[in-house]
């Protein structure tokens, strides 16, 4: 039986990997800012919103779905998704928790050159 290297990390990081990565792309938080904006919205709306083919904004909201950070609906022939509550209370707790993990001192940051932004 093989491991992948991802086994290789505790449970938690594997967890905030999977909700981050649904983050590393613009698109996704372009549908994420868009539904903030409106509240709940239909996928042809979304779709027409950003400079995307309907197929691969559906990939981008797959994506999203798949972590829990958006729901969706059926009605009719229309899908209806919406930021999940839940989701986004946990990926702020996670986030700001692992910020604060990785907060660099402030001192180390001023004496080396290396570390500017």
């Amino acid at each position: 039986m093989t491991t992948t290297k991802r086994n290789l990390f505790d449970k938690e990081l594997q967890i905030r990997a999977s909700l981050f990565k649904a983050l590393g792309h613009p698109a996704r938080l372009a549908v994420l800012r868009y539904l903030a904006e409106i509240k709940t919205c239909f996928f042809g709306d979304i779709s027409d919103e950003l400079p995307l083919c309907k197929s691969t904004v559906n990939q981008h909201l797959k994506e999203l779905k798949k972590v829990g950070l958006i729901s969706g609906t059926v009605e009719g022939t229309k899908k209806n998704y919406c930021i999940n509550p839940l989701k986004y209370k946990y990926l702020q707790e996670k986030m700001l928790l692992f910020l604060e993990e990785i907060k660099p001192s402030d001192s180390g940051a001023l004496k080396d050159p290396e570390c500017t932004i």
